[in-house]
């Protein structure tokens, strides 16, 4: 099989500079989606003249926005993840793949020095690929990739220049107390959207508290964690299907056994 090296961008930094030291990528690739902030595409189009190739923007077919699945599916987020990482992501990267099955793939991606677990979670869960760590081999931290990224003279995504510690949709879903107190303030008709489809469809972002609810003053960013929008939502999602998929068969198979 034809080898093919393939680096996810998430409009973040880490997967950029990840693809950037890793230099042989064939194929760099970008999921849009509406709920991003336009700057993203910005960001997209400069790392085109760093690393003098275009970059594939992917598109989900069937879903334009968050709000598109969570109103499909009547549901915005839980434990076990959410549907928009699905839909949005996930299915997209999936028809990806499945129109690439003549290569032997290579995926470049950007976890960094301190998250090493996460890289053996991702060998683990996608064995059928051969995987890239250039930030772990490199011992580079987040803090690193701005840096790094700052010296290349590209300007990061403005979603990091506002406060927020990632390029994630505005308004994700799977934000905090403190992120959405943040959210009101910066972009209040976000706010607004995401208040009414909470009631809208009877399910929240947060926890046991609705939006409209939410104290001005409660959370604080700092102290939450958020991880990007990309390969770690994709594989929590993956690691929940999972789960969830192994628990049907053992309540199966204990079924089965009682039965004989």
């Amino acid at each position: 099989m034809q080898k093919y090296k393939v680096c996810w961008l998430s409009a973040g930094i880490s997967s950029f500079v990840a693809g950037y030291l890793e230099k042989d990528v064939d194929e760099w690739i970008y999921i849009d989606i509406a709920d991003q902030h336009p700057d993203s595409l910005r960001f997209i189009h400069d790392v085109e003249k760093i690393i003098g190739k275009k970059v594939t923007i992917l598109k989900s077919s069937e879903f334009d926005c968050v709000e598109d699945v969570a109103r499909k599916f009547r549901f915005i987020n839980s434990k076990q993840g959410a549907p928009c990482t699905g839909m949005l992501k996930k299915a997209v990267r999936k028809k990806w793949e499945n129109e690439h099955l003549q290569y032997q793939l290579t995926y470049v991606w950007g976890m960094d020095s301190n998250e090493k677990h996460r890289a053996r979670q991702m060998v683990q869960n996608f064995p059928e690929f051969k995987h890239k760590f250039p930030l772990i081999r490199e011992k580079m931290s987040k803090q690193d990739c701005h840096a790094f990224a700052d010296r290349l003279g590209i300007k990061r995504p403005v979603m990091y220049d506002m406060g927020y510690n990632n390029n994630n949709c505005i308004g994700c879903v799977k934000g905090g107390m403190g992120y959405w107190n943040k959210i009101r303030k910066d972009f209040p008709e976000v706010f607004a959207a995401r208040a009414k489809l909470e009631r809208d469809i009877g399910h929240s972002c947060i926890n046991g508290v609705f939006l409209d609810e939410l104290d001005p003053n409660r959370g604080r960013m700092s102290d939450e964690i958020m991880q990007d929008c990309g390969i770690m939502c994709y594989l929590a999602f993956n690691e929940s299907e999972r789960n969830n998929k192994n628990g049907k068969e053992r309540i199966d198979s204990k079924s089965e056994k009682q039965t004989v």
